[in-house]
């Protein structure tokens, strides 16, 4: 059979009864067709007709995020004042911990109304004999007496230091930041120097080396080594646990008596330059030193 007559096959695409007219569309497989780049005055055209975005509106805070970043407490301080019904939003008590301001609302915390501050951060040098306190019943020498004329309105120490130690001590109205830098979990190094009433033994040395158990839990310096090899009654203590009157009690465990204690470093940083009951600003660098240490881990 001849296929070129009965175009059952190939040869009929050559017949001119089949033949498609010039020109009309085949419905074979297709190629893809290249997209066209519209030209330069179009792009300026569909770029200018874009809608502009919708202004970013100021969000709403947590009531205790707002209240710390006045400077009156941490945020953990700032719940209790909360639950106690001490805060006030637009005239009305507020006790829910989740309660969010919005923007342009009054807060007031024991009647008095607050509102968010510029941070300060600055290093005291304490001297001896001053509370670390902000209010001192038995009108006592404290802190607070120390930065009144710090430009802020209102600053508060981060942590705490026995009447009788001196060095550093951080204040700051950066209720966020405190909070961290004082929480059981933190990392944040301090260095002391520690003078003693007597010379230690060295096997009271060793000792506190591996670490002594007291009243409340073991208690292991991250570093403990002499600081004169002529006078062993001055040792430079490293750690990072934040438990009350550690240092001192330490070596009180082993029969011993701390007649200076001095804070020489604190989160990296250092006094040096700062005299004995004044202060000074901390720089970008030191504050984001803090920042960085204070990562709860």
């Amino acid at each position: 059979m001849n296929n070129n007559e009965n175009g059952t096959r190939h040869g009929n695409a050559g017949s001119g009864e089949n033949r498609r007219p010039y020109g009309e569309r085949n419905h074979g497989p297709q190629k893809r067709r290249r997209k066209r780049i519209p030209k330069t005055g179009e792009v300026r055209k569909i770029t200018q007709e874009r809608p502009r975005p919708k202004e970013v509106k100021p969000s709403e805070v947590r009531l205790n995020k707002y209240i710390s970043n006045s400077g009156v407490c941490s945020r953990r301080e700032a719940d209790k004042l909360i639950e106690n019904g001490r805060v006030k939003v637009e005239d009305e008590v507020v006790t829910i911990l989740g309660h969010k301001v919005q923007p342009g609302q009054t807060v007031k915390v024991d009647d008095k109304e607050i509102s968010p501050t510029k941070k300060t951060y600055i290093l005291l040098n304490k001297p001896k004999d001053y509370i670390t306190t902000t209010h001192d019943p038995q009108n006592r020498k404290t802190v607070m007496d120390l930065v009144q004329d710090v430009d802020a309105e209102r600053v508060y120490p981060v942590g705490r230091l026995d009447r009788n130690t001196t060095g550093i001590l951080i204040f700051t109205n950066d209720g966020e930041l405190a909070q961290r830098l004082m929480h059981p979990r933190g990392q944040v190094t301090k260095i002391y120097s520690v003078e003693l009433n007597k010379p230690i033994e060295q096997k009271h040395f060793y000792k506190l080396k591996n670490g002594i158990k007291l009243f409340d839990g073991w208690m292991k310096p991250d570093k403990i080594a002499m600081v004169d090899p002529e006078d062993p009654r001055k040792i430079g203590v490293e750690i990072h646990i934040g438990r009350n009157r550690i240092v001192r009690r330490m070596f009180e465990a082993l029969g011993y008596e701390v007649e200076k204690l001095d804070r020489v470093i604190y989160g990296g940083l250092d006094k040096q330059g700062v005299a004995r009951g004044t202060w000074r600003n901390l720089t970008e660098k030191e504050i984001t030193q803090l920042q960085r240490v204070s990562r709860i881990r």
